[in-house]
């Protein structure tokens, strides 16, 4: 029992640092007040806690993912992945630009995602994990979802701060945001970035997919969903190129390109190993 709780252990106490530090955002960045609406920008303890969160959660996943020899995942180890690799960028974005006011958002998603290995702690062998097509086909998928998941809260700031605009309401909320323009100008930034990855990843797990399964690559959900998700992106990165697409359109085709993305593999795992307990 006592090696059970070690091993959760380190994603609890990120789950808690990411809580609380949500908490702690809201407050000061979010909370409506009678004082001025001033910016306070990030303090250097507010960006070493974060770290130290990062670093006890980066522990945890690698400790369930490798300890046991091998390479293990799952549903849950795929979401907290997913939303530490988020943080992380996230984290290292704030040095370039003003991001405290996002994370009364982004935190408390990471805590759940922090604490989803302690909910769902099953794991299953991932076969061929050796193989160098299926690392760089692993690596290049979590790292795209990682920056569509950014770019997904990106959006919805982008749609919260517009509305606020347009009606005029100037709230301690809205002053903490970076300005519309840096908000979009990061939004495509890192959708480039993501679309390239999701790219790379679709052609290897084609090109390795007989390689190291042994069979060609299978047409099923996961994959249909996949290309469906690269199209949108595709679509979305050529009206912006030709059409200058931005606001709202935008923002709903980024939803709902991260929506057909999330169903390819977050929607699949869950349904088989939370849902029908398999493995």
């Amino acid at each position: 029992m006592s090696d059970i709780l070690l091993q959760l252990l380190p994603h609890i106490v990120s789950s808690l640092i990411y809580a609380v530090m949500g908490a702690h955002f809201w407050h000061t960045r979010w909370r409506e007040s009678d004082r001025p609406l001033v910016t306070l920008q990030m303090q250097g303890w507010e960006r070493g806690v974060l770290f130290g969160a990062l670093v006890v959660q980066g522990f945890g996943l690698y400790q369930g993912l490798f300890s046991a020899g091998g390479m293990r995942f799952s549903f849950s180890f795929a979401m907290s992945l997913m939303l530490w690799l988020a943080v992380l960028i996230y984290w290292l974005e704030s040095f370039h630009s003003r991001m405290d006011g996002l994370q009364p958002m982004v935190l408390p998603l990471a805590a759940l995602g922090a604490l989803a290995p302690a909910v769902f702690p099953q794991l299953r062998v991932i076969a061929h994990a050796g193989a160098w097509g299926f690392q760089l086909h692993f690596l290049t998928a979590m790292l795209a979802y990682s920056l569509f998941t950014l770019s997904a809260l990106h959006a919805i700031f982008m749609g919260f701060a517009e509305r606020k605009l347009h009606q005029r309401a100037i709230t301690k909320s809205l002053t903490s945001l970076p300005p519309i323009l840096t908000m979009e100008a990061l939004l495509f930034r890192m959708i480039t970035v993501a679309f390239l990855l999701l790219t790379v990843a679709l052609l290897s797990g084609v090109m390795f997919s007989e390689a190291i399964f042994g069979k060609a690559m299978v047409l099923d959900h996961k994959t249909l969903f996949a290309f469906a998700s690269w199209a949108i992106f595709a679509a979305l990165l050529v009206g912006r190129r030709i059409y200058g697409w931005r606001g709202r359109i935008a923002l709903r085709w980024t939803l709902a390109g991260f929506l057909v993305l999330l169903l390819a593999y977050m929607g699949s795992r869950f349904v088989a190993e939370v849902l029908l307990h398999r493995f």
